[in-house]
């Protein structure tokens, strides 16, 4: 008899090769009744799990809630399972003044100012996505006929300010699109455990906007974003 994945709780036997991944367990259950011939492997913590087809090819869909730290079980359980590509969809607050709300923003690398990632790794190692679901998320979008930003994204542990400053100003400087919470680690563990990975993240807002006061991320068009980076996101998985 198979053993389960500790805390995703699937057999990994049932785990398809190719998966979608996103944050919140109730877009995860979304997302699967996109699906054809759906199936739930299991409900876990933060970490919702479906199987089903898309175009006709099998694909799965899990959740990992916020932040580095709890997304990196769930990668790593994905890995010891046997995915072998993953996609991240999800949002994040635009660092632009063109990368506007509603806008998708592929991301290429990110900036590794989480926690997780410096006690797996050096400094200085990289957190890249995969060349070839870059491209795949790039042609994904043109089929679509949907414009998408393409660069390095930011992934940081803060939501709310404390008495330290956000870095948002330097990495806006150095041209970063956007910040999240969970592309740089889903990256070095994929570099780490042989699985190729990439994101498309949908613009909830401005990065630098007063998250108390003015941060509504629940706007029609951001809600259509967030559809659309689905969509780009599973025609890309199944392609390759």
């Amino acid at each position: 008899m198979t053993n389960k994945l500790p805390n995703l709780k699937i057999n990994p036997e049932e785990l398809p090769k190719r998966v979608l991944v996103c944050g919140d367990p109730f877009r995860a259950k979304k997302i699967a009744s996109l699906l054809e011939n759906v199936t739930l492997l299991a409900e876990s913590r933060e970490y919702h799990s479906f199987k089903g087809k898309w175009n006709g090819v099998e694909v799965g869909v899990v959740s990992h809630g916020v932040g580095s730290p709890g997304a990196a079980v769930c990668f790593e359980e994905l890995a010891l399972g046997g995915v072998q590509q993953i996609i991240r969809v999800g949002t994040a607050g635009s660092y632009q003044a063109d990368v506007t709300p509603g806008s998708l923003v592929i991301s290429k690398a990110a900036v590794r100012c989480d926690g997780l990632t410096s006690q797996l790794v050096p400094q200085g190692f990289p957190a890249v996505a995969d060349a070839k679901i870059v491209e795949a998320l790039v042609d994904a979008a043109k089929r679509n006929e949907l414009d998408v930003h393409s660069g390095i994204t930011l992934t940081l542990d803060v939501f709310y300010q404390g008495v330290l400053e956000f870095p948002h100003a330097l990495y806006q400087k150095a041209g970063v699109l956007a910040v999240e919470m969970e592309i740089s680690a889903l990256y070095i563990i994929s570099s780490l455990r042989g699985m190729k990975a990439g994101a498309i993240v949908a613009i909830d807002g401005y990065a630098d906007a007063d998250l108390r006061n003015t941060y509504n991320p629940h706007t029609d068009k951001v809600k259509e974003a967030v559809d659309d980076g689905i969509k780009i996101a599973l025609d890309a998985l199944v392609t390759l």
